[in-house]
């Protein structure tokens, strides 16, 4: 059974979503692609594997057979196993509730949830510490404001989370979907979690990501709630954005 690879939290989540009438986001790392031997650098013509491709298509249907929620939007990183992943979960979906026509959904290309775009302003002066560092290492610098060609971490998550709010449903019992990469995860959750150094156990593996809600009327007084790794997390959005941090 292809859900076997799915990473544990993942299923462990769906037990600790809030009601139905509350709409959440899944902001999942794409699903099982190619190995790539090194620090993590992974380049973007790798390609989910057969076993990626029925994990993704398994764990759509997974979603909307074990909360009754329906995906009524997608964003995802422009990188093609990102677009696939997207897609492949919608399919799954769609094989549960055909009548809901899932497939129709557009898979909106993000600029934001890939690199450069999301965090990395200047590709030329970040580049150089990314393959000094490597993946691990270039995000603990990112989150401490450590490297030059990067936003402030802050104002990085931020623009991020407003992607997310503004493209999170609005109807009850209504999924989005934001697919995305290892790196831009593993920084927000440490940013929001007010961590400043990550270990490898931290990374998000392929297919793992949070759920994602919000509490309020507009974004910058809303309340962000989020699930990750077996947890229930909650951040004031105003008080995370200080006023000087929002370069």
């Amino acid at each position: 059974m292809a859900l076997k690879l799915l990473p544990p939290s993942m299923l462990q989540a769906i037990d600790l979503l809030p009601d139905g009438n509350i709409p959440v986001t899944l902001f999942t790392r794409h699903s099982i692609r190619e190995i790539v031997n090194g620090q993590g650098l992974a380049g973007y013509d790798l390609q989910l594997t057969e076993s990626g491709r029925v994990l993704a298509e398994e764990w759509g249907a997974c979603l909307i057979q074990n909360t009754g929620r329906m995906i009524q939007h997608c964003i995802s990183s422009p990188i093609q196993r990102c677009i696939d992943t997207a897609a492949l979960m919608i399919e799954g979906a769609d094989r549960v509730t055909p009548t809901s026509n899932t497939h129709t959904i557009e898979i909106v290309e993000q600029g934001l949830l890939v690199e450069p775009g999301s965090f990395v302003l200047d590709i030329k002066k970040a580049a150089p510490y990314f393959r000094e560092q490597g993946a691990l290492g270039f995000i603990n610098s990112f989150v401490n404001n450590a490297l030059p060609g990067m936003k402030h971490p802050i104002t990085g998550v931020f623009d991020v989370l407003e992607l997310i709010y503004n493209t999170h449903p609005n109807a009850s019992n209504g999924l989005s979907l934001a697919v995305s990469h290892d790196t831009i995860i593993a920084a927000i959750v440490a940013v929001i979690s007010g961590r400043s150094q990550i270990d490898k156990e931290d990374w998000p593996a392929m297919m793992e990501g949070l759920f994602v809600w919000f509490e309020g009327d507009d974004f910058l007084n809303s309340q962000l709630k989020w699930i990750w790794r077996g947890e229930v997390h909650q951040l004031n959005v105003s008080d995370f954005i200080q006023p000087n941090q929002r370069l």
